[in-house]
């Protein structure tokens, strides 16, 4: 089967790929496809950007039906996923007039229960989906399909209660599908639990690793922003992704980029989501060329043209690093990987190594670097343009007016001071 036309497909779905301009289905499109489209309960384990999105969409396309309920959930780990996978079923739903909604958190949950009355698949994050049902705002005893998409991603984000839970809320008589990146302990207990003598796929890495090229450094902590800014102005990147283990380190790394000329933005979890998922488009659409981000951007999102990734602090898991590089050397494109290592990520990186000893991640030779100059330090650790240590005008060194204008010798506002317009006022205020 090289094409979809082998796939028995519906001519609706057949239309809708033609659309999208897919020629040739992915190994987890050609294997799971099939099963899926006969009813039966599928485990594939395949890693993001290999079409797992297509291959559960066709066979929630096809037997949903228009004005019959809430037919089909599909739970994702996060809010931008649930966008992303909204976005790919409306185009593969086209010419059939049934509703797609993503249900997650961080924004009004009021235009979110108007619109379930009228949706036959929905896309959600488990804790907002469960909001729902604890309210009674949604109705999930017509559903025919489940979907866990990303399913170790929310084993490990602690979504397992939830997901048992609105499982549970489903009827027994449907058909359950789960696709993840790496089958284990957790996700294959709910696989026991809750499916059907399901079918298994497991499906080859999209990155292609003749294509991948990893390297290291070794800097010592001080350098670590001054060795990614020299790289990022020395290599020759399309798109590129830097990952960091916090929000708090991803913030001040986008700050030092901006003050040298490198123009970036931030996504990780502390932002709201129409400023996400705004981000994201705008790096797509190559408005900026880096993004620096938390973990929430190496799960799910499909972004095409990423050349470079670098892991400015190494991952916590191992797993997560797979994740990170699956960004880039897609579809028979080049790509590197460059970690960024200090003291503080030897344990990190050897457990690294241990886990995935196939890796072979060549050690590079430390450049000349150019330090950060006084000014880009203090940029990086204030808020906006404020550097840090720097004075204003009349404040002692607390920051507080330290004009006789203003103040009495007590430190408290003066009659001269506008807010007050007599000596009256000021006794009031103060007497």
């Amino acid at each position: 089967m090289n094409t979809f036309e082998n796939l028995n497909l519906s001519e609706q779905l057949k239309e809708s790929i033609n659309r999208l301009g897919f020629t040739e289905p992915t190994q987890i499109q050609r294997e799971s496809i099939p099963l899926i489209l006969k009813g039966k309960d599928v485990i594939g384990e395949s890693a993001t950007g290999s079409g797992k999105t297509l291959a559960f969409g066709a066979g929630i396309i096809k037997n949903c039906n228009p004005d019959g309920g809430i037919q089909a959930i599909v739970l994702v780990p996060t809010r931008e996923l649930a966008e992303q996978v909204k976005d790919e079923m409306i185009k593969i739903s086209y010419n059939k007039p049934i509703k797609i909604l993503a249900v997650y958190g961080g924004v009004s949950i009021n235009p979110q229960i108007e619109k379930l009355r009228k949706t036959e698949v929905v896309i959600a994050t488990p804790g907002r989906l469960l909001d729902h049902l604890n309210r009674h705002t949604i109705n999930t005893s017509k559903v025919k399909i489940m979907v866990l998409d990303e399913a170790d991603r929310m084993v490990e984000m602690g979504f397992i209660e939830d997901v048992e839970r609105i499982i549970k809320s489903c009827p027994k008589d449907r058909q359950t599908l789960v696709f993840s990146a790496t089958i284990y302990g957790p996700t294959k207990r709910i696989a026991q639990k809750y499916m059907k003598n399901p079918e298994t796929i497991e499906a080859t890495k999209m990155v292609d690793p003749s294509k991948l090229k990893q390297t290291y450094y070794d800097v010592p902590p001080k350098l670590k922003k001054e060795l990614l800014v020299h790289l990022l102005k020395k290599e020759d990147s399309d798109l590129v992704m830097v990952f960091c283990n916090t929000r708090r380190i991803t913030d001040i790394v986008d700050r030092v980029l901006k003050a040298n000329g490198i123009k970036s933005a931030t996504i990780h979890g502390g932002l709201n989501q129409s400023k996400r998922l705004k981000t994201i488009e705008l790096f797509h659409k190559g408005k900026f060329r880096v993004l620096v981000c938390t973990d929430v951007a190496a799960r799910g999102l499909h972004i095409e043209g990423v050349t470079h990734i670098y892991n400015f602090d190494i991952p916590k898991e191992p797993g997560d690093y797979v994740h990170r590089i699956g960004r880039t050397a897609r579809a028979g494109k080049k790509g590197l990987v460059i970690n960024i290592l200090s003291s503080n990520d030897y344990k990190l990186f050897s457990r690294l190594k241990m886990a995935y000893g196939e890796f072979d991640i060549q050690k590079e030779e430390r450049p000349y670097l150019t330090p950060i100059t006084k000014s880009e330090k203090n940029y990086s650790r204030g808020k906006g343009n404020f550097r840090k240590g720097y004075r204003r005008k009349n404040t002692n060194k607390y920051g507080r007016s330290s004009s006789r204008n203003n103040t009495n010798r007590h430190g408290k506002s003066s009659s001269k001071n506008p807010r007050f317009k007599s000596r009256r006022n000021f006794k009031r205020k103060y007497n």
